[in-house]
């Protein structure tokens, strides 16, 4: 790819709207981890906990899992489904589905990689 190509398509990513909201949500803790859990099926706070404690060996508090399930919504990733008044799961959306694909063929083609050049 030639160097203003390269320079159109990350300018592109860094100004146009939507594509620099979603680079700023991956960037935070925990948000690629909670578009995983959505692609799993584990929206509620209880499964993402349980699976995350028993198949990880690792946590994430309430208050980081409910901010990063926002913060997805409002990017359409995913939609929240009331339980009662004040309880909501998440559900992934065909976009959030997507971009948990998209995410998960960027890990593993940086792992054959990491591993070829190793």
């Amino acid at each position: 790819m030639g160097q203003e190509k390269a320079e159109e398509k990350v300018k592109h990513i860094l100004t146009d709207e939507r594509l620099s909201a979603l680079k700023a949500l991956l960037e935070k803790d925990h948000a690629i981890d909670c578009i995983f859990l959505l692609h799993l099926d584990k929206g509620r706070w209880k499964h993402a906990k349980d699976f995350i404690r028993s198949k990880l060996g690792r946590t994430i508090s309430d208050g980081t899992f409910r901010a990063r399930m926002m913060e997805i919504e409002n990017q359409g990733l995913a939609k929240s489904v009331a339980i009662d008044p004040l309880k909501n799961y998440y559900e992934k959306t065909k976009l959030g589905e997507k971009v948990a694909e998209l995410l998960l063929e960027l890990f593993e083609n940086a792992d054959m990689e990491i591993k070829r050049v190793s």
